[in-house]
């Protein structure tokens, strides 16, 4: 029996064409959606850790301090506000999103980046990134990480010991608002219900690979 593994470095193995997405520069980026504290983390992570050449990870860019242990370039961009507002006047960015008096973003130049070596570029990003990017032209991958429940998301969120009282309420109102956008039909391709992180895992791993080999068959160039 041919192994799962051998079907997936086939599907990434490309091919001689060089037709490309719809944005006209490498493969279609993956976005991965869920209220903080849903286990996207630890998806991505074993994702990363299965296929370490194939995928590329946008850094985003933030005006907020670094938490212990972040370093700049690797888990954020950390900007200043006046030049992460100067550069969002400047078009530099496909999406944008303010959240406890700091902002967010995602800058264009980190997707061509990834794209341009041939990985797929994976986005972490919130509903309203979501909204922003479905109006490019990157023609993105959209799935939605569901968590098990409230309750979960505040003891996971409580655990990591970086939340105020007021933060973790904002997390919290924000989350709900975010699962209800994630569960209406339509608004993603994909929707991980992560209760058991193995079982999501697969579910998840599934999906990216079958919809990457879809790419292949059209001729899309993977690294």
């Amino acid at each position: 029996m041919i192994s799962f593994l051998f079907i997936v470095n086939r599907a990434f193995s490309g091919t001689s064409s060089t037709l490309m997405s719809q944005a006209g520069s490498g493969p279609r980026p993956l976005v991965l959606c869920g209220p903080s504290g849903s286990g996207k983390s630890t998806l991505l992570k074993r994702l990363f850790a299965e296929f370490p050449d194939k995928f590329g990870f946008s850094v985003s860019h933030t005006t907020r301090h670094p938490r212990e242990g972040e370093q700049h370039g690797v888990h954020y961009y950390f900007v200043s506000r006046s030049d992460m507002e100067r550069a969002i006047a400047n078009d530099e960015f496909i999406e944008t999103a303010e959240f406890t008096g700091n902002m967010y973003g995602t800058s264009k130049q980190a997707v061509r980046d990834i794209q341009s070596q041939g990985r797929v570029c994976i986005l972490d990003i919130e509903q309203k990134g979501v909204e922003q990017i479905k109006k490019t032209d990157l023609n993105p991958i959209l799935i939605f990480n569901n968590p098990p429940t409230i309750a979960e998301l505040e003891r996971r969120l409580l655990k990591r010991n970086s939340e105020t009282a007021e933060t973790l309420q904002k997390r919290l109102k924000a989350a709900e608002m975010e699962i209800a956008y994630g569960l209406t039909p339509g608004n993603f391709h994909k929707i991980i219900n992560n209760v058991d992180i193995d079982v999501a895992y697969m579910e998840f791993r599934d999906f990216v690979v079958d919809e990457l080999k879809k790419q292949q068959a059209l001729g899309v160039h993977f690294n």
